[in-house]
């Protein structure tokens, strides 16, 4: 079985969400392959990527080259996969082209966020921003686009009841869930030990983009409502977003860490009081899964994924309620309470691994059937 993982989507540098998932479970299935589990007996894989420097964010693993994932080829770069021959190909994007491909397709879907939020990511072409806001229009293009894979792959039972409700797919759905690389035990174990110290630190991250979704101004007004308190961004952010942050409430206690690296995040939240966000909508949210691991409590929007993700571990408020974030937030001054949700927190987040991801598409691997299939 000759399976092709498209790694087109990850970035070089720093991971996003979706390039992080995708060097999250094809890791774990190269740890698989390894380790000899018969989860993957007879299971090849292979990488697809656009960019050689790709390769530094990836694991060792045979690769081949193809056009990138926002080229113009993109309609045709079946025709590339082809030579490939493999099984089954799995795209970390719904997007993949699809003419006259001779294999098995699984595309993903991480979330349904734009077409509530139409507004694209900054950083991609002019004319993809132009057919994205177009494609996000309607629910006809996803059903066609969907439809023309043999199944679809999603990172949450919210976004996969979402697929459902919309009726976007006649196709199975797979959930392989979002995870995380969790710290050793010890660290939440110190963090739940050491209580005291960090519920008084009142230092709260936010790790996200910028985004009108994304809702940063409640979290703003609410550390403006928190007298000693700092929240922390930590991703990069552009001049225009900071100027209007800042100017939300001159109470409120920023630091623009600008893009800090792995090992500044994961320093950040070992030190911090919580993790919070406002998010209006999401298909998943890594940064609880890290945080939680940390053993450091999450302050989220009452959203549904939030609480698939924080279970009975996180605190929720209503999205744009700043005075409900504040007071969700004070409640955790209490030592006991601190090392309650601490300790909950790594036991929630150690539901989620990209081990379980990765034998949920091994399975839909050796599951294929009609191999000679064509489009």
């Amino acid at each position: 079985m000759k399976l092709v993982f498209d790694c087109r989507y990850t970035r070089i540098g720093r991971h996003d969400g979706i390039s992080r998932y995708t060097a999250g479970v094809v890791g774990a299935l190269k740890a698989l392959i390894d380790a000899g589990d018969p989860a993957v007996d007879g299971l090849e894989l292979t990488m697809l990527i656009s960019d050689e420097r790709q390769l530094t964010m990836l694991p060792d693993l045979p690769w081949s080259k193809a056009s990138g994932p926002t080229s113009v080829l993109e309609p045709v770069v079946s025709l590339q996969v082809n030579r490939l021959a493999p099984d089954l190909v799995i795209s970390p994007m719904q997007t993949m082209g699809t003419f006259r491909r001779g294999y098995r397709l699984a595309l993903t879907v991480h979330d349904l966020i734009y077409y509530s939020n139409p507004t694209p990511p900054r950083d991609l072409p002019g004319f993809v921003r132009v057919l994205w806001r177009l494609y996000h229009k309607a629910w006809w293009p996803q059903r066609m686009l969907l439809n023309r894979a043999d199944a679809i792959v999603t990172v949450s039972e919210t976004t996969r009841a979402l697929i459902s409700r919309h009726r976007l797919t006649t196709k199975p759905v797979l959930v392989a869930r979002n995870a995380a690389d969790l710290p050793p035990a010890s660290v939440a174990e110190a963090a739940a030990g050491a209580a005291g110290e960090r519920s008084a630190s009142k230092a709260l991250i936010y790790m996200g983009s910028f985004m009108p979704y994304k809702n940063v101004e409640t979290l703003v007004r609410a550390v403006g409502d928190l007298p000693g308190y700092t929240l922390h961004l930590v991703s990069r952010v552009s001049k225009a977003d900071r100027e209007r942050l800042e100017a939300i409430d001159p109470d409120a206690r920023l630091v623009f860490h600008d893009g800090a690296s792995d090992e500044e995040y994961s320093e950040l939240l070992q030190n911090a009081t919580a993790l919070v966000t406002a998010s209006l909508d999401e298909g998943f949210g890594i940064p609880l899964v890290e945080s939680m691991g940390h053993g450091t409590p999450v302050v989220v929007s009452e959203i549904s994924v939030f609480h698939e993700i924080g279970g009975e571990a996180a605190l929720y408020a209503p999205a744009r309620d700043a005075a409900a974030f504040a007071a969700r937030i004070r409640s955790l001054e209490e030592p006991d309470e601190w090392a309650r949700r601490s300790r909950a927190s790594r036991a929630q987040a150690e539901t989620f691994s990209w081990e379980a991801s990765a034998r949920a598409l091994a399975a839909l691997a050796s599951g294929s059937p009609d191999r000679s299939r064509r489009h």
